[in-house]
């Protein structure tokens, strides 16, 4: 069987993201991008895929950090070696962590990415504005907007959801109101080529595609 490449994020809008920047950086499709329905659903499953690999299969890991990178990290960590994997580092590397699988295992290589940057709390929607074109008066005013709602007439979690509406209001308004996440970076009102996405894809290209150069 071929070297499988295979991706486990938490949820849809991971899932299409992660697919848009593969593409608009021109690397391959992936064998498989697995959604689960929460962090938690998704730790536990590593273990059990890279007991279900094979040698040469290479597998991600793209998770929130919430709100505790660290913890985040050490519950990754605790995973891994667990499994085997040794030199894993303290902290997640910045650029996206990579680990060699351990000697005489049939493990895969596997790849850590903690959202929004490998260093910061927060999800995915803090990297999405990463990709939010600057200088943006458009995205201040938004801003502004979210953060005046009155306490009484608040629907959201203020603290943990406040990012996910700021992207959804500069979302609705765009030229074409409303994108998802994945289409919104096709059309560019969420640019794919700031430096946190290139990042982003040189970890993706260097985990799964190592021996092909970027274009």
């Amino acid at each position: 069987m071929a070297n499988r490449r295979i991706l486990l994020v938490e949820g849809v809008d991971d899932e299409h993201v992660m697919k848009h920047i593969c593409g608009n950086h021109g690397i391959p499709p992936l064998d498989e991008i697995k959604r689960h329905g929460s962090a938690s659903e998704l730790l536990e499953s590593v273990p059990v895929r890279i007991k279900a690999s094979e040698e040469g299969d290479a597998v991600g890991v793209v998770i929130d950090a919430d709100t505790n990178m660290s913890r985040r990290w050490q519950s990754i960590r605790d995973r891994i070696t667990t499994m085997g994997y040794d030199n894993v580092p303290a902290s997640p590397a910045t650029g996206g962590t990579i680990l060699q699988p351990p000697a005489g295992t049939l493990f895969p290589r596997l790849g850590s990415w903690i959202m929004p940057d490998n260093r910061t709390d927060g999800i995915l929607e803090h990297f999405l504005r990463f990709l939010i074109p600057q200088p943006s008066p458009l995205l201040d005013r938004v801003e502004r907007c979210v953060a005046g709602i009155p306490d009484g007439e608040l629907r959201f979690r203020r603290k943990e959801d406040g990012p996910k509406a700021v992207i959804h209001t500069w979302l609705a308004w765009q030229r074409e109101p409303g994108k998802p996440y994945g289409t919104a970076i096709s059309e560019r009102f969420l640019d794919p080529s700031v430096a946190q996405a290139r990042v982003l894809a040189s970890w993706l290209r260097r985990l799964f595609y190592p021996d092909t150069p970027a274009p």
